[in-house]
């Protein structure tokens, strides 16, 4: 799933709202047609730790590491920000540049804490985009194998530094910590069947809204899937667009602003508001995407944070694949523990 959670976005556009049913979206530097950060996940970093939304772009250094001879310099930076709250949903999300040939080190070595407490998880390595690929990129993911507790404090532990990341590789030393808290529960499920989404947090059923999802040419995806983003950027600044717009497009439309808008796939399922859609809580006829009333879609926006679980269910679409955003709830734990690209040892 917000990072080099990334891909080439393509030009978003505008139509008739009267009759618009929105794709699934995304969002961009409109007319750039560049490669974008989907992730909206914070402000500044904590100086205690090496926190970016891209890896490294210098080229590699020579330390010494654990392995005889020189080597070059795996870059290490975190999707986390220090000191924020995430949902229950979030993983720890690193990316590695250039990518580890060998796990083995790096997991020895880093610890993870829930509470105090040493955390029963495992890592995963992946390398979910093109964009990744071009760059040389790769990402790890670690999760337990259930959600992080509510209300609680994860501390990540990095003493890396100089160890071997495979043949010729070691791990640069910028990256030292980690330290962010996990919020309420939040667990919202949606149910194409009966066209609604039951929003639960810690637990207890807050409210429940009528959605309607995906038409049958372009039907959602069943699976479980996690908040990546809320709103987007206003290019060339620092500051959301009011109201948690995104700028939308499809067969007919434009840059068309679509309010109080949370993402959902990195392929571009979104939980907005579509007032243009009167068929809400009655049938599907989306592009995709998850269409609520307004009021409810503004509530939702607000409710929500990064890292907040929204399961699919009777969407008559295909599984969520796993790496399309943060989808790592969608592969199973005994296939998680043995660990994706590198074999966790």
């Amino acid at each position: 799933m917000a990072g080099r959670i990334t891909h080439a976005i393509a030009l978003l556009g505008a139509g008739s709202a009267a009759l618009l049913t929105l794709a699934a979206c995304t969002s961009s530097d409109p007319g750039s047609g560049q490669t974008v950060t989907v992730t909206h996940v914070a402000p500044a970093p904590s100086t205690s730790s090496e926190v970016s939304t891209a890896p490294s772009t210098e080229p590699p250094t020579t330390e010494t590491s654990t392995s005889h001879g020189p080597t070059r310099t795996v870059h290490v930076s975190a999707m986390q920000s220090d000191g924020h709250t995430y949902g229950v949903g979030m993983p720890i999300v690193l990316f590695f540049s250039p990518p580890p040939t060998n796990s083995t080190e790096f997991t020895k070595a880093v610890k993870i804490t829930v509470d105090g407490r040493p955390a029963d998880g495992a890592w995963y390595w992946e390398q979910p985009t093109h964009d990744e690929v071009v760059s040389n990129t790769i990402e790890a993911h670690y999760r337990l194998p259930d959600y992080w507790p509510a209300h609680s404090h994860i501390h990540a532990s990095f003493p890396i530094k100089g160890l071997s990341a495979g043949n010729g590789l070691a791990y640069s030393g910028a990256l030292t910590s980690l330290n962010f808290s996990i919020g309420a529960k939040h667990v919202s499920n949606v149910d194409g069947r009966a066209e609604k989404m039951h929003v639960y947090s810690d637990n207890k059923l807050v409210r429940t809204i009528r959605v309607s999802l995906g038409e049958a040419d372009h039907p959602t995806y069943n699976g479980v899937k996690v908040v990546m983003q809320k709103g987007e950027e206003v290019p060339g600044t620092n500051k959301l667009r009011p109201q948690g717009t995104v700028l939308m497009s499809g067969q007919g439309y434009t840059d068309f602003p679509v309010a109080w808008s949370v993402r959902v796939t990195l392929s571009g399922e979104y939980v907005h508001s579509a007032p243009w859609n009167g068929l809400i809580g009655q049938s599907s006829t989306s592009h995709g995407c998850t269409n609520l009333f307004p009021d409810p879609a503004k509530w939702f926006y607000h409710f929500a944070h990064v890292g907040d679980v929204v399961t699919y269910t009777n969407t008559g679409g295909q599984p969520m694949p796993a790496l399309d955003g943060l989808g790592d709830w969608n592969i199973g734990w005994p296939q998680w523990q043995q660990g994706g690209l590198l074999l966790n040892h």
